[in-house]
C-alpha cells in the first residue's frame, strides 16, 4: 500500500495505517527537532507533539503531496514556539549556570568528531532561521523543492536564504572555528 492510501485510511480514523506512516518518518522528525532545538527530550516532545497534531489534521491533508514535508513543517513550527516560551528561557539559564561536565578526552575522540562538533557550534551561532535552512538542505538531506515545502516559501527563497545563511557560516568558520578550513582548498 502506498502513502497515499495509507493517509487516507489513516484520515478515516484507521490507526493501523497511521502506525506505519509514523514508523517510516519518525526518526527525520525527531532528529530535526533535535536539531533545532539541542536537546533530546524536547526533541521527542515535540516529534510525539508533531504525529499527535498531523493526525488530528489529516482530514485536511493533500494526499497528492508528500507526507514528509507536512510533518517537518509542523515540527519546525512546533520547535519555534518552543524556543519562544518562557520555560525554555528558564531552562537554558539553569542549564548556563550549571557546572560544566569534563570535556571529553580529545585523544578518545576521531578528527571526524571534532570537527562534527565544531561545526555543530558554528551553525548554532546562526539565527534560528539560517539554522533551519541549513539543517533542512545539508543535515536531512531535503532537495530546494522539498525545503521550499516545508517552510512554506518559494524554491528562489530557498536559495537566497540559503546563499546568504553558507555566507554567514563561512565566516563564523573562518572568525571562530579556523580548524575545520586547515588544510583545505579555499
Amino acid at each position: 500500500m502506498d502513502e497515499s492510501q495509507l493517509i487516507q485510511r489513516a484520515a478515516n480514523g484507521d490507526t493501523t495505517a497511521w502506525e506505519p506512516l509514523v514508523v517510516a518518518h519518525q526518526e527525520a522528525i525527531f532528529r530535526f527537532a533535535y536539531l533545532l532545538l539541542g536537546d533530546p527530550d524536547d526533541a521527542e516532545d515535540i516529534a510525539q507533539e508533531t504525529f499527535l497534531r498531523a493526525w488530528d489534521h489529516l482530514k485536511r491533508f493533500d494526499t497528492a503531496r508528500p507526507l514528509r514535508p507536512w510533518l517537518l513543517t509542523i515540527t519546525s513550527n512546533l520547535a519555534s514556539n518552543r524556543r519562544r516560551s518562557i520555560g525554555r528561557y528558564i531552562s537554558a539559564l539553569t542549564r548556563a549556570f550549571r557546572d560544566d561536565p569534563v570535556p571529553p578526552n580529545i585523544e578518545e575522540k576521531s578528527l571526524q568528531r571534532i570537527e562534527a562538533d565544531h561545526l555543530w557550534k558554528a551553525v548554532k551561532q546562526l539565527t534560528f532561521t539560517d539554522q533551519q535552512i541549513v539543517y533542512l538542505r545539508y543535515f536531512l538531506d531535503l532537495s530546494v523543492t522539498e525545503t521550499a515545502d516545508v517552510l512554506r516559501v518559494a524554491e528562489g527563497t530557498v536559495k537566497s536564504r540559503l546563499s546568504r545563511a553558507l555566507d554567514k557560516l563561512r565566516n563564523i568558520i573562518q572568525q571562530d572555528f579556523p580548524v575545520l578550513t586547515e588544510g583545505r582548498e579555499p
